[in-house]
């Protein structure tokens, strides 16, 4: 019996020693956030660290709707008309449950100043996506800049310096961008006058990317591909135009685009055209509005357009004197319109 008595009192030592083995594994695995899995295939422990199951399940929206090539939230542009958090909070629901097959709720919405910060809930999980006041787009990520301190914001642009890319005697540049992308025409804004300045020394150009977030692009991309193909001494003139507003129909007219030829080149070129850039895009892997591809690598830059000049000319072998000179350094703001953007010339938005 004392030999029982004994055994059984080493079997519940032990049992105690597994069980407090146990709770510092847990502790700890709370403590560093990571996922943990044991070697028990019963077992299957995950971080509770909200904002990486927010980034999962952001990711998983966001992952449906490029699969699906959605066409996005109807408007033409940032226009203005402010309407009530909740109503663009249930524009969102439809557009995200419309696109993902069901499934995501609605919690609330926040008006965070330039944008409303709509939370729903999807899979159980609660995640802040965000959409313009006017209720046109919808926005996959924001970063409040102005709450970090003056050292982050300085850190964050030092990170933004462009970066090395691969050097030719006449680089190759390709911009590609949606019309309507807020963050793609405030790119835009900021590469023409680049490209003005370098003119033939580069092979620059402004294309699109594979897919549409935005009804009017599918009619005005036709537009600009048929101009910058067909009638390209006129194309950045159009452009330009075309930024102030969105008004397509007054810059064909005042930039004196042949119609004529357009409707032709729109009725019977305008999908091979597209095609092309779409096939581009694919190939180098472009995942949003926009995306810089320089010499046939994505590279980095600020979307001012010093910041886009000192980045393209880090691709010539031997830079040319235009390297020299001062462009503007203030980020031209998102959406139509030529005013500036005070978040810095370090940019990472996109559609």
């Amino acid at each position: 019996m004392e030999e029982e008595n004994h055994k059984s009192k080493e079997t519940e030592e032990e049992e105690t020693e597994e069980e407090e083995t146990e709770s510092e594994e847990e502790t700890e695995s709370k403590k560093t956030n990571e996922i943990r899995i044991d070697n028990n295939p019963d077992k299957f422990t995950i971080s509770k660290n909200p904002w990486i199951t927010s980034t999962i399940i952001l990711a998983i929206i966001v992952l449906v709707l490029i699969i699906t090539n959605f066409t996005g939230i109807t408007g033409n542009a940032i226009t203005g008309n402010v309407i009530a958090e909740d109503e663009a909070g249930s524009m969102l629901m439809d557009y995200l449950n419309a696109r993902t097959g069901g499934g995501v709720e609605y919690v609330s919405a926040e008006d965070l100043g330039n944008i409303y910060e709509v939370t729903v809930k999807y899979q159980g999980q609660e995640v802040p996506v965000f959409i313009t006041k006017d209720g046109e787009y919808f926005i996959q990520g924001a970063i409040p800049i102005a709450t970090q301190t003056p050292s982050q914001n300085q850190q964050n642009q030092e990170n933004q310096q462009p970066q090395e890319v691969l050097k030719s005697d006449k680089p190759i540049v390709e911009l590609f961008v949606m019309t309507h992308c807020p963050y793609g025409t405030q790119a835009e804004k900021g590469v023409i006058p680049v490209l003005e300045l370098l003119g033939d020394k580069v092979d620059g150009s402004i294309k699109f990317v594979h897919y549409f977030m935005h009804e009017p692009e599918e009619t005005e991309t036709p537009i600009q591909v048929c101009i910058r193909q067909e009638q390209s001494d006129k194309y950045l003139d159009y452009l330009k135009c075309f930024l102030e507003d969105g008004d397509s129909n007054r810059c064909l007219t005042q930039t004196k685009i042949d119609q004529t030829k357009l409707n032709t080149c729109v009725d019977s070129k305008s999908e091979e055209y597209y095609n092309t850039d779409s096939t581009l895009s694919e190939g180098y892997g472009v995942g949003g509005s926009p995306t810089l591809v320089v010499n046939g690598e994505q590279v980095n830059s600020g979307r001012s357009s010093d910041a886009y000049l000192q980045t393209i000319c880090s691709a010539f072998n031997t830079p040319p004197e235009e390297c020299n000179q001062e462009l503007d350094s203030e980020s031209p703001s998102p959406g139509f319109g030529y005013s500036v953007t005070t978040g810095g010339s370090a940019t990472q938005a996109q559609c």
